[in-house]
């Protein structure tokens, strides 16, 4: 079983379900409205335990209700939470509109997650100890940045979610092994609106990138290769949440154990499958659900 760390956020999802999300100064019905765990780090971490993974996940959340239950979601999971302190105040949140498409928009506050500011001793013998580390930008980017010279120093597989999207200095991405942004992540990091052209510039800060392009599949590029586009499933999507959170999850499970480039990514394809269903970790596929799909 392949060890994963996971250096991020933990939120609680508050989702709006409507016909279409509302313009500036605009105030739409909504059909339904659920409460859901999530944060782009805990929704990695439920992932990759779903999908074979063995997780810590390493953050905070808030000493108020929500951080109960965010926690408890995660154990259910089976991801540890040894290292996923409790911190005065209260836990973040997401604010999330999804639409008849099954697109969404989505408010972040942080909350207990902005007081990772810096890892302890626990925590860097944590990433030590994994084979991969994921990394996201919902946590202060000393953090993050802290975390990928720990894994890069140990020989640590680093794989960075640029998002929410902000300048990235050289000092994280000269750390970052796999860089895997959404394509509109990938267009403003680099300028670039085409991702072929995106992926070709962001190859000069990081080794690999994969551009992911929902409906449209993903985009893998290295240094020294040429770029792979795999094409997605087909499928009607429900709720987009959650879905490239799902696709890092499953792809660390993968490459952790050793499957080709193609292969990983067919099986991270198959576990983002989650489309189909609301909800962002409530809806990731377990591992055998996942190899069913990606037969």
């Amino acid at each position: 079983m392949t060890r994963i760390a996971v250096l991020g956020s933990t939120n609680m999802d508050l989702v709006a379900y409507t016909a279409r999300a509302p313009g500036r100064g605009e105030t739409v019905t909504g059909r339904e409205f659920r409460t859901i765990p999530g944060g782009k780090g805990a929704n990695q971490a439920v992932a990759a335990a779903h999908a074979g993974g063995e997780v810590m996940m390493i953050g905070a959340v808030g000493d108020d209700a929500y951080g109960a239950q965010l926690r408890e979601g995660l154990e259910h999971a089976g991801v540890d939470t040894d290292l996923l302190h409790t911190a005065e105040g209260p836990s973040g949140t997401a604010h999330i509109v999804v639409d008849d498409t099954g697109s969404n928009a989505i408010v972040v506050v942080p909350g207990a997650n902005g007081v990772v500011t810096t890892l302890g001793p626990g925590e860097i013998a944590a990433i030590a100890a994994s084979e991969t580390l994921l990394m996201q930008l919902e946590l202060p980017l000393s953090a993050v940045v802290e975390g990928a010279r720990a894994a890069r120093a140990q020989g640590v597989r680093t794989i960075l979610t640029p998002a929410p999207v902000q300048p990235l200095p050289d000092e994280l991405l000269d750390h970052i092994d796999l860089l895997v942004p959404n394509e509109h992540e990938a267009a403003e990091l680099s300028g670039q609106d085409e991702p072929h052209a995106a992926a070709q510039i962001l190859l000069r800060r990081v080794p690999e990138v994969i551009v992911t392009l929902g409906a449209k599949g993903c985009l893998y590029a290295a240094r020294g290769g040429e770029p792979v586009l795999f094409e997605a499933p087909s499928v009607t999507a429900v709720d987009t949440t959650g879905a490239g959170d799902t696709f890092v999850g499953a792809l660390a499970v993968a490459l952790g154990e050793g499957r080709p480039v193609a292969v990983a990514v067919a099986f991270a394809s198959a576990a983002a499958l989650c489309v189909q269903k609301p909800g962002a970790s409530t809806s990731m596929p377990y591992r055998s659900e996942i190899e069913a799909e990606a037969v």
